[in-house]
């Protein structure tokens, strides 16, 4: 399928490794420019490298690392000032710190919500009016599937994520933006084979002294496909709600996570 995107130009966060990788290779493959964000310049010139050299292939597609943290004023000032307009934009940053909700103090919900709220918030700000006068526009706001089954452990990501989620639920509705073809969605990622889930079931390996690997198994048991996602497939999720067939999709919280949620609804 022809998603309509090719040349189109993306800004993708945490775009080094992971599912923000994932939905980077997954544009760059529908020939879409994409500037990839992340803290990283080591690991992120290398991923950007590899999609110019393996998902590119010579087409002309633009790929640009930019290494910044886009929590902050200066990272975002330093993503825009290489390329002021976007016709899609994925937010992204990494998961705040899991653990017991009275060892965090003002400071690290301070952090949380700035991280996983506020700046998706400013970074739709400075890019959906644009969207709106050209007639384009996508917006994919990766969250968590805890924003819909909220694990006791992730506190901090419960909150802000679902802070964020509740503001994008307005937002995605006014129709000065809705009625001229910018959409704003939500991605739920349950149980994909990332740093950050490795990182949590490290966690629980601190505490209960068992193998990383067997919490590994024991957790893929758990999720009705018998394993965990893969960034690709995420990826292509992403691609599609950034397609001209998905259009008619805005203000929705899409949960792909092998059928692990166990709701109706």
């Amino acid at each position: 399928m022809d998603l309509g995107i090719a040349g189109k130009w993306a800004l993708v966060c945490g775009a080094s490794k992971g599912l923000g990788w994932g939905c980077a290779a997954a544009l760059v493959g529908e020939g879409v420019n994409v500037v990839m964000v992340a803290r990283g310049r080591e690991a992120l010139d290398a991923a950007a490298e590899g999609l110019r050299n393996e998902v590119a292939g010579g087409r002309g597609i633009e790929v640009i690392a930019v290494a910044a943290d886009i929590t902050t004023a200066e990272g975002r000032a330093a993503v825009f000032a290489i390329r002021k307009d976007f016709d899609i934009v994925v937010t992204n940053a990494g998961g705040p710190p899991s653990g017991d909700f009275r060892d965090w103090d003002r400071d690290a919900w301070i952090k949380a919500i700035d991280a996983n709220m506020l700046t998706p918030i400013e970074l739709i700000k400075a890019v959906v009016d644009g969207m709106a006068e050209r007639g384009f526009g996508r917006i994919i706001n990766i969250t968590s599937s805890a924003v819909k089954a909220p694990i006791d452990i992730l506190g901090l990501s419960n909150g802000a994520r679902s802070g964020l989620t509740g503001f994008v639920a307005g937002l995605a509705r006014n129709p000065q933006f809705a009625s001229r073809g910018v959409t704003i969605n939500n991605l739920l990622p349950g149980k994909f084979d990332t740093d950050r889930l490795a990182s949590i079931y490290q966690v629980t390996a601190d505490k209960t002294s068992q193998s990383i690997d067997v919490i590994r198994a024991n957790a893929a048991k758990q999720v009705p496909a018998g394993r965990f996602g893969t960034p690709q497939e995420f990826g292509a999720i992403c691609a599609f709600l950034c397609s001209q067939q998905a259009a008619y999709l805005t203000g929705q919280n899409i949960l792909p996570d092998g059928g692990l949620y166990p709701g109706a609804y």
